[in-house]
């Protein structure tokens, strides 16, 4: 029997071939900073602030994740969890290391940029009160977060932050478009 990716074109082939299952990351307060801007382009980056580096591979372990450190330490423990040692001082290289060998977890501005929880869609209605009045006017895309209460919309500073991403990786970064209903997508 013929299988379904069969039938597909060659070139939809050679992409599911070469398609790469989301990586989850876990890391520090050291890599904050480039936790977030991850977590922009749609990675799921759990941060224990505080945590010591036996600790992130013990999480990493137990909830099969991917350090991100930028320690060269690789406890013998631990030796069955990845990681990857990022560069020091150069965010955008950083950034641009995950990117270019790990797949999200979702669209870019999907989570939480402080919490990592994954970002809900939300209506103008829900929204009153939320957010400024300005804002549930616009008719843009907005999502709250379930876990931390934040509630995120496209103004200036959303531009500023794609094209920081867009520069750090090479790749333009897409942002939320609103639906013809005026709610963010799903």
């Amino acid at each position: 029997m013929e299988c379904e990716s069969s039938r597909l074109p060659r070139a939809a082939r050679a992409w599911l071939s070469r398609r790469v299952e989301p990586t989850r990351f876990v890391t520090d307060a050291s890599l904050g900073f480039i936790a977030r801007r991850l977590r922009f382009l749609g990675y799921d980056v759990a941060s224990h602030p505080g945590a010591r580096l036996e600790e992130l591979f013990e999480v990493a372990a137990r909830d099969g994740r991917v350090v991100l450190t930028l320690s060269g330490r690789h406890p013998r423990k631990w030796a069955n969890a990845a990681a990857i040692q990022l560069p020091r001082g150069d965010a955008a290289a950083a950034v641009r290391r995950i990117v270019e060998g790990h797949a999200p977890a979702g669209a870019p501005f999907s989570r939480c940029p402080h919490c990592n929880v994954a970002l809900r869609p939300r209506t103008a209605f829900e929204a009153v009160g939320e957010v400024p009045a300005r804002v549930a006017r616009s008719g843009g895309p907005l999502t709250s977060c379930p876990g931390c209460g934040r509630w995120y919309w496209l103004g200036s500073h959303v531009a500023r932050i794609a094209e920081w991403l867009g520069a750090a990786t090479g790749k333009p970064v897409a942002l939320p478009q609103a639906r013809p209903d005026g709610n963010a997508p799903a």
